[in-house]
């Protein structure tokens, strides 16, 4: 294991100077002498000191004298503090430095949209007048730049962040009775450059992106009626990872903008409330999957105290029963969110209001209404009350009315218990903000959560390259089906669950839990398995850290498929590992890779396949068991078992008819017949075997497959090629012996006659 001082001078960028790092080799060897005077601890009783009398003796009861180390505590504490200074400082004057080339950035762009919009004004067209492509080429390498020289002065806080969380563990383990961590973690967490928000960085360079794309809103689409395949991608990605997702969309997708009170902003405060019963009906509904199973929740954006509530209901359908799940909702008043909680909102009143001022059509207020009193209902008939509050900052990205990619991505996740206060009849739904929390009534993610949207239809068929490159690029971690809300119940209500979703045995959120009081879900860290009972036992291989007896915290994030990396121009392939590990570590961490670089393996797919037994036979080859499993997960549908079994059945019946046909010669061929008859009917028995032991093959390889859930092709393309081939040679060969025989036969009629 590297030492973190080693470390520390290993991953230190190139362009900063040695001396911008903190001196942690200087606060080591303060800590290795005060070790080594073994410091008293101090009386806090004392309230008096004498400035005649000697100092104290030490732990252990000698007087120190001047061959010791002249070397106090304080010395420790005045260097730690200049250390801490010297970084922020340097912190600051690089986002200086940034933000000036970002602004001189703007006034090219603006100068250059200024240029065009006068000469279209003239009378021109925007291609005739549209400015030279290297000018474009020159602005946006200058924006990658920026963008870069951001991710690595992020890098270098990380480093230094995690370089004071080192040396401040390592001195009260040495000095026990000085102990200093909290106090300077907390301080840490209060100084600019740890707490500092400089998400401006990120819309000024979204806004210069989108200028050079050119970016034009969508026309908006009305037609509801119009066929499009929807999905929607959960991923977790590691704090250190954000920026860097964040920089790897922007390059495609502007950013939301949100207004707060400080100005523009990439990110919105939103808070979620959900509904449920005593029994978590509602939860368990949505754990199982259960078709018609509804999420209940009230939505507010923006910090502060509600003033627009949403009533939001999300309705689960499964995709294979030809339905889609669907998200419905209405917006009220925040002081109307008793009356509909109460069964008395003035639905006719606000039907009327709606028909005349807002002037919505019949459908649609029909609609509204229906929805509604549908979910007045439900709380009533349910007994609903709320019961847990999701709470992060969105980032969204997104052209604006169009679909086809929608991206956020949500930080500083939270969950908060809303059980155990009075709701006065509905008057509060949820907690009075400035009451604290306890522990066990608020979880803190450890990770970010992307979601990614797609819409494709049409001419997009296929999601765009540089999303596919996003998903492959090691730093996204998907969790099928993460819910939030199921998140919180799990953990912070343990007492009332009856299951717990499968992603509570991830290695990386077991502290966070534990810390929430929801230790009870979990498995002790001396089990056997590491897992709870259940789905993980079967699909352990699903969590993104893996458990806690097989810890997996420094994986990247895994794709479909392990492959070889060919090197260029040579048939020596580089060690196994799994798609986009590679190009994680060399575009990522350096950040100094362009997008041609990133996944250059996309041709490579199948590769460790090449071997006569992986060729023939798919069941033998395609998946190596010494390579992590990937993340990535096919939703499995009751009709992918019966298929299974249906094509077992049908290749089963090809078998024994051949069986039948070849059996039904030999028996009936007479011995004067010819031989190739005999021949013919032995050819077609070993086919007829072939088919059947293919038969059996592909069903337990599929039913493999199926079991793991392992993504991409389910489908074997040389199986029957082959088996085809070799019947349709027999039939072939078959039909040339009866055209010899004919043609003999033929002969000798002529000449009998």
């Amino acid at each position: 294991m590297v030492k973190f001082g080693e470390r520390l001078s290993q991953n230190r960028a190139p362009e900063y100077p040695p001396e911008a790092y903190m001196d942690y080799d200087k606060l080591k060897e303060i800590i290795r002498d005060l070790g080594k005077k073994k410091l008293a601890s101090v009386d806090q009783t004392t309230r008096e000191v004498s400035l005649t009398a000697p100092p104290p003796t030490n732990a252990a009861g000698r007087q120190f004298t001047s061959s010791d180390s002249p070397t106090t505590e304080e010395d420790f504490y005045s260097c730690i503090d200049a250390q801490l200074v010297k970084v922020e400082k340097f912190t600051l004057e690089k986002v200086t430095e940034l933000r000036n080339q970002i602004s001189s950035l703007e006034r090219e762009v603006a100068a250059l949209n200024d240029a065009a919009t006068v000469a279209n004004a003239a009378g021109g067209t925007s291609s005739q007048h549209r400015p030279d492509e290297a000018v474009f080429d020159r602005i946006r390498n200058q924006a990658d730049s920026v963008a870069k020289s951001f991710l690595t002065l992020e890098k270098y806080v990380n480093l230094n962040f995690m370089g004071f969380h080192k040396i401040l563990k390592k001195h009260d383990k040495n000095s026990p009775a000085h102990a200093c961590k909290q106090f300077y973690i907390n301080r840490m967490h209060n100084q600019a450059w740890v707490r500092g928000d400089y998400s401006d960085v990120v819309v000024r360079l979204s806004s210069v992106y989108s200028a050079l794309r050119n970016d034009q809103s969508a026309e908006e689409n009305k037609d509801a009626s119009q066929s499009f395949l929807r999905s929607t991608t959960k991923y977790w990605v590691r704090t250190e990872d954000v920026s860097k997702v964040k920089y790897a969309i922007l390059k495609h997708l502007p950013v939301f903008l949100q207004k707060t009170s400080t100005g523009e902003s990439d990110s919105q405060l939103t808070n979620s409330v959900y509904f449920d019963n005593d029994q978590l009906e509602l939860y368990h509904g949505r754990l199982d999957k259960s078709p018609g199973a509804i999420a209940y929740r009230l939505r507010w954006y923006g910090a502060g105290d509600p003033k627009i509530v949403f009533f939001e209901r999300k309705t689960h359908r499964d995709t294979w029963t030809g339905e889609a799940s669907v998200k419905e909702r209405f917006i009220v008043d925040e002081s109307e969110v008793k009356q509909v909680l109460n069964d008395k909102y003035p639905i006719d009143e606000k039907r009327k209001e709606m028909a005349k001022k807002k002037g919505a059509t019949e459908a649609e207020v029909d609609e509204w209404e229906t929805l509604v009193r549908e979910m007045v209902q439900v709380v009533q008939a349910k007994q609903l009350v709320p019961t847990m509050r999701t709470q992060y900052m969105r980032t969204a990205f997104q052209i604006p009315f169009d679909a086809t990619v929608r991206i956020s991505l949500d930080t500083n996740l939270c969950m908060i218990s809303e059980r155990g206060y009075n709701t006065e009849g509905g008057a509060k739904w949820f907690r009075d903000p400035e009451k604290p929390l306890e522990p066990n009534e608020i979880t803190r993610f450890p990770h970010a959560v992307l979601e990614v949207k797609l819409e494709l239809g049409g001419a997009n068929s296929e999601p765009p390259q540089w999303v596919t490159d996003l998903q492959n690029s090691g730093m996204l971690y998907e969790v099928h089906k993460f819910s939030k809300f199921i998140h919180g119940c799990a953990v912070l209500l343990p007492e009332y669950v009856r299951s717990v979703p499968y992603w509570v045995d991830d290695a990386s959120v077991r502290e966070s839990i534990i810390r929430s009081g929801g230790g009870r879900i979990l498995v002790k860290s001396d089990h056997d398995t590491g897992v709870g009972p259940g789905a993980n036992e079967m699909y352990n291989h699903l969590l993104p850290f893996g458990n806690v007896k097989e810890s997996k915290m420094d994986a990247k994030g895994r794709t479909a498929n392990t492959i070889d990396l060919i090197e260029t121009g040579e048939a020596k392939a580089a060690p196994k590992t799994t798609a986009g590990t590679a190009t994680a570590s060399q575009y990522y961490s350096e950040a100094d890779v362009t997008d041609d670089e990133i996944l250059y393996n996309a041709g490579l797919q199948g590769c460790c396949e090449d071997t006569c037994a992986g060729w023939l036979f798919p069941f033998c080859s395609g998946f190596n068991e010494d390579t992590l499993a990937p993340t990535s997960v096919q939703k499995i549908e009751p009709k992918i078992f019966f298929a299974n079994e249906r094509t077992f059945l049908h290749w089963l019946h090809s078998g024994v008819t051949l069986y039948t046909i070849a059996a039904g010669i030999l028996a009936f061929a007479s011995d004067t017949h010819s031989v190739a008859v005999h021949w013919y009917a032995m050819a077609l028995l070993p086919i007829s075997l072939g088919f059947c032991l293919y038969a059996l093959h592909l069903f337990l390889w599929r039913a493999e497959k199926i079991k793991t859930r392992i993504p991409g092709r389910w489908d074997d393309s040389r199986g029957p090629l082959i088996l085809g081939t070799i019947l349709a040679g027999v039939l072939f060969v078959n039909f040339l012996l009866k055209c010899r025989e004919i043609r003999k036969f033929n002969y000798a009629m002529a000449h009998e006659l």
